[in-house]
């Protein structure tokens, strides 16, 4: 299979394996002892990676199973560390003054958690500044630039996907990965694309991958800043060593192994294994990464990393079918109380 293969899908569960045993699942589906025995004959296993996940994994299906798979990759834009003629889209690292409301001074989150926002001059908690907000001008001049890239577009879509590199004209590549969001909502510019009737295969639309809504976005510039100021959702960024982005877990991303999931429903570190109408993204990933858009018990992001053959695939993957989640064997059982 060209992707979701057992063995590299093993190769990201062992770097799961320390973040499995060490925190709690959201899903509330598996203790941390459930992956004691299958992350201990992980490092030591010899054979067949799929003889492995069979030996030690059991399968079960959440809800109905049917699958929605989009895809992501780590992109490559032209971007400074320094600002540069021509590179003026500020690359901002986390803002001080990006929290969260004390309790009883917002309402909590479904979750539980308290809201991110601000506290304004008066020391009312308030909503944190939007894209438009920030697009504006309402973090200049605070010394957050980490970077400055060349393109608002390209931009945009890097925060889409929560990580990527930064190209300079010099050929110096900076990696950024995602260190948090304002906590306002994301919004899918694609859907609303969707809803309007820009997106088909008629006069005047679209194609419905992300090559389609750059084409829209710089055939129609001004159109196209409103529609991107409507996804009010801002992330910022953090410089990367290593050779990898990282994903929810903190653990590297893998291409056609490193899966993003829902954890109210997937515990991540878990394999999960999808059956789609897209055949190159069948077969075995790892749950390692979340998303903004990725919500739902069988709702999943596939990975596929840097380059113009993972810019095409991840662009354009929209794949439906099933999904089966993999639990350490036991785990069913113990759920069930018999």
């Amino acid at each position: 299979m060209a992707s979701g293969d057992a063995r590299l899908a093993m190769l990201s569960f062992v770097e799961s394996c320390p973040g499995v045993l060490n925190r709690t699942d959201a899903s509330g589906l598996t203790r941390q002892a459930d992956w004691q025995l299958p992350c201990e004959a992980a490092k030591r296993w010899t054979g067949e990676a799929s003889h492995f996940f069979a030996t030690y994994f059991e399968t079960v299906r959440v809800g109905e199973g049917t699958a929605f798979a989009t895809g992501y990759f780590e992109p490559e834009i032209e971007g400074a560390r320094q600002r540069l003629p021509g590179f003026d889209v500020p690359v901002y690292g986390m803002p001080t003054d990006l929290v969260r409301a004390r309790p009883g001074e917002a309402e909590p989150l479904e979750n539980g958690n308290m809201p991110l926002g601000r506290y304004d001059e008066r020391g009312q908690f308030v909503p944190y500044h939007d894209r438009a907000e920030i697009e504006q001008g309402a973090l200049m001049g605070r010394g957050l630039e980490i970077g400055w890239a060349k393109d608002p577009v390209e931009f945009f879509f890097l925060q889409v996907q929560g990580s990527g590199r930064l190209r300079s004209p010099d050929g110096t590549v900076t990696r950024i990965g995602y260190a948090g969001q304002n906590g306002q909502p994301y919004t899918g510019i694609g859907g609303l694309m969707r809803e309007r009737g820009l997106l088909g295969t008629g006069p005047g639309q679209y194609s419905g991958s992300m090559q389609g809504i750059m084409q829209y976005i710089r055939e129609k510039p001004d159109e196209g800043r409103a529609l991107m100021r409507e996804n009010r959702s801002w992330v910022f960024f953090r410089e990367l060593t290593g050779d990898a982005p990282l994903g929810a877990m903190g653990v590297p991303v893998r291409p056609k192994s490193s899966v993003a999931a829902d954890p109210k429903f997937v515990p991540l570190g878990a394999p999960v294994w999808l059956d789609l109408d897209r055949n190159e993204a069948d077969g075995i990933w790892i749950a390692q990464d979340t998303g903004g858009a990725i919500k739902g018990a069988n709702r999943f992001d596939t990975f596929w990393g840097a380059g113009a053959e993972a810019r095409l695939t991840a662009g354009g993957m929209s794949g439906r079918g099933k999904a089966l989640l993999l639990l350490p064997k036991g785990t069913l059982r113990r759920l069930s109380g018999r």
